[in-house]
């Protein structure tokens, strides 16, 4: 089975001015990832605005990300949808166009229970082959619902496809806990940036980063540095990173995704899908001031 490992990229949804999945910016973006250095492709995560795609809209973002990769690296879709039927049609979906596996966020809005959430995640696993690969998906300020160590462990020990968590809150000492799931054999992978470094000294495999795809070089680079346990290399770069991540993130994180990576060429227009909001042009002429002027491709130590 495959697992995820090192830089998992969920990258954002290109839109057209018309509102519609713009395909050959999306098509632009994969091998901009992938020449950048990336280990993983996650299409269809929060970064990409999912819950607000129609199931068609993502059924079309997942065929266009594994057709265009063409296997050059592992693709993961987050298939989690509003509710239990929409996720398995878009589980099963990703199995039948060749992806590589699937993370699957908790059940939105209301509030679950434990043995809610088990039932929902081992009903996904069960409706795709046991040796298609399944990551549990936790983002509480998001979702509402999260996810503890005995959900893990219960879903884990009924479907041996689930395989790990991406976890989204930044709770370190949970992430911790996570690992210990199965044995150890149980990925927990970040999705807090700044912890990328931290978790992976514990044991993470990886961190799942939208950020990452607006500054590929940097996250390559502490990916490289922790293979190589250089943690005080790790530690110099992860910093830095922090801070372009502060400036991307202070006012919509997933709105100056778009804007950057549009003046760097590689998607057409800055859109988002509604009710979703677009940066300002006075925040958008700030946003790429700063982060020019911090020279952030350049992976400064």
């Amino acid at each position: 089975m495959e697992r995820l490992k090192g830089v998992v990229v969920p990258i954002v949804t290109p839109l057209t001015e018309e509102d519609s999945i713009d395909v050959e910016s999306l098509k632009k973006l994969v091998d901009y990832c992938i020449a950048g250095g990336i280990q993983s492709l996650y299409p269809c995560g929060t970064t990409g605005e999912m819950m607000y795609l129609s199931v068609e809209e993502r059924k079309l973002v997942a065929e266009t990300v594994v057709k265009h990769t063409a296997g050059r690296i592992p693709v993961f879709v987050q298939v989690g949808a509003w509710n239990l039927r929409d996720t398995i049609e878009l589980a099963q979906h990703a199995h039948a166009i060749g992806a590589d596996g699937i993370g699957v966020v908790t059940p939105v809005y209301f509030k679950i229970s434990d043995a809610g959430l088990v039932d929902y995640f081992t009903s996904v696993a069960k409706s795709v082959p046991e040796d298609f690969p399944m990551y549990l998906y936790g983002i509480k300020q998001n979702a509402v619902n999260d996810i503890n160590k005995e959900v893990c462990e219960a879903a884990a020990a009924e479907c041996p496809n689930i395989v790990g968590i991406k976890y989204s809150y930044p709770d370190f000492t949970r992430m911790q806990e996570l690992m210990t799931v199965n044995n150890g054999n149980f990925d927990m992978l970040p999705g807090p940036d700044h912890l990328f470094e931290a978790a992976c000294a514990a044991g993470a495999p990886g961190v799942v980063s939208g950020n990452s795809q607006c500054i590929l070089a940097h996250y390559a680079a502490i990916w490289e540095a922790v293979r190589a346990k250089d943690f005080e290399l790790a530690t110099k770069i992860q910093r830095r990173t922090n801070v372009l991540n502060s400036v991307m993130c202070r006012i919509n994180g997933i709105a100056a995704y778009k804007v950057i990576l549009k003046a760097e060429g590689v998607i057409a227009t800055t859109k988002m899908r509604r009710p979703m909001e677009n940066l300002t042009p006075e925040q958008e002429e700030d946003l790429l001031r700063t982060m020019r002027e911090l020279r952030y491709q350049e992976v400064l130590i």
